[in-house]
């Protein structure tokens, strides 16, 4: 469309140079009879004069005239790229200047914006399908081998990597400093309390296995009996009394191990074997993989269900977001900053990239190329050049040639 819009401005500038010539030509032959063709003649002479001026200058741009090598001609072709660079700076100084960035966040108020067009329901279920289109892709271009790969690298570097026996031992600490151990205690003894009086058979059963198979049967369940009330007895007394001996044993135990855990080499060892033991069980590798593909394919499937939990959960979320950036007008003016700055930084730190980016695409170009596709962009409106200066040429011509035959009058 360019091209051809291009090529009929062409014609039709080279058609009145044509014109020009055509009149000049009859006017002359028949000035002698007719006089006042000598004003006709003046204006065409003038018209020429003005419409070949005019397409020189334009051709010279972009090509050679008539294939002359002529100075400061070809301009474009030989000189892009110093116009590429012009160009770069030229954008970079008035479009990427930190002033004018300001100035235009300032008057389009972004959190105004945001605020209008999230607010509306259906555009936030537009971002949402986007959203959840972009996580569906991200999540099918991942490598599960590599996935894999990162997991068990993270958990190396955080888990393998330290001695966890310190950490315990600190933990261990503050939880007996704040007696919740306690509770623990109590839920046991309590359970404990609750299965041997629920199953008094169960419990003589396993005294009896224990007792020499000579003893009379008789002996059997008197011991059966006596160790079972002994044993229910001895729970409810540890159940009943918060200072049982039981329960300040167990608390002297934890506070050594604790204290063990975080100053006594050898339990740092024995916990740092039984750590490298569990994470090397192939079992616990494959439960990641599973667990992986797990997480996956639920993501995968929440993102593609447009009725899904999550996907409903991100649009009612960014619906929220628009209505509190309208309501909240501390929220607004802190997002509005936040953007401002970021613009800030990012101009700081990038505007002299973006804008090499002209001047690098321009001087990658052929020279003949980058004529061709500057011409097509505003060789139309040049053409419009070469019509003006025929016009004003003709128009000066007849004025400068009408002067002076008034001025021979005077005379």
């Amino acid at each position: 469309m360019k091209r051809g819009a291009l090529r009929r401005m062409k014609l039709l500038a080279t058609g009145l140079l044509v014109l020009m010539a055509v009149i000049f030509a009859v006017s002359f032959a028949l000035q002698g009879r007719y006089p006042w063709l000598q004003y006709v003649r003046a204006a065409s002479e003038g018209g020429m004069v003005g419409a070949l001026a005019d397409w020189f200058a334009v051709t010279a741009l972009f090509r050679r005239p008539l294939g002359l090598k002529i100075p400061h001609t070809a301009i474009i072709p030989t000189r892009k790229n110093e116009i590429g660079e012009s160009l770069g700076e030229f954008v970079e100084e008035n479009f990427l200047s930190d002033a004018v960035v300001q100035e235009k966040l300032a008057s389009v108020g972004v959190s105004r914006v945001v605020s209008g067009w999230l607010s509306q329901p259906a555009n936030a279920h537009r971002l949402t399908n986007e959203i959840a289109g972009g996580l569906t892709g991200a999540l099918s271009f991942l490598s599960d081998d590599e996935i894999r790969s990162v997991i068990e690298g993270l958990a190396r570097t955080h888990l393998v990597g330290r001695d966890w026996s310190p950490q315990i031992g600190e933990l261990a600490s503050s939880v007996l400093a704040t007696g919740h151990q306690h509770i623990a205690v109590d839920l046991l003894v309590d359970k404990a309390e609750q299965w041997l009086a629920a199953n008094p058979e169960s419990f003589t059963e396993l005294v009896s296995k224990r007792l020499p198979s000579w003893l009379p049967s008789f002996v059997d369940r008197l011991v059966d009996d006596r160790v079972y009330r002994e044993a229910l007895k001895f729970v409810q007394s540890v159940q009943a009394n918060p200072g049982h001996p039981l329960r300040k044993a167990l608390d002297e135990y934890l506070l050594r191990l604790a204290d063990d855990l975080q100053h006594d080499p050898a339990m740092m060892k024995r916990v740092e074997a039984l750590k490298e033991q569990v994470l090397d069980d192939p079992r616990l590798r494959e439960l990641a993989a599973l667990a992986w593909q797990a997480i996956k394919d639920a993501l995968t499937a929440s993102l593609e269900n447009p009725e899904s939990a999550l996907r409903l959960t991100i649009e009612s979320t960014l619906v929220d977001v628009g209505n509190r950036l309208a309501s909240d007008a501390r929220l607004a003016s802190t997002v509005d900053t936040w953007v401002a700055n970021a613009a800030s930084h990012l101009l700081a730190s990038y505007r002299h990239d973006i804008a090499a980016v002209i001047s690098e695409t321009v001087s990658r170009w052929d020279g003949k190329e980058a004529s061709q596709k500057i011409e097509l962009q505003v060789g139309r409106d040049l053409q419009f050049i070469r019509i003006n200066g025929t016009v004003v040429g003709s128009l000066a011509g007849l004025a400068i040639f009408a002067v002076a035959q008034g001025l021979l009058s005077a005379f």
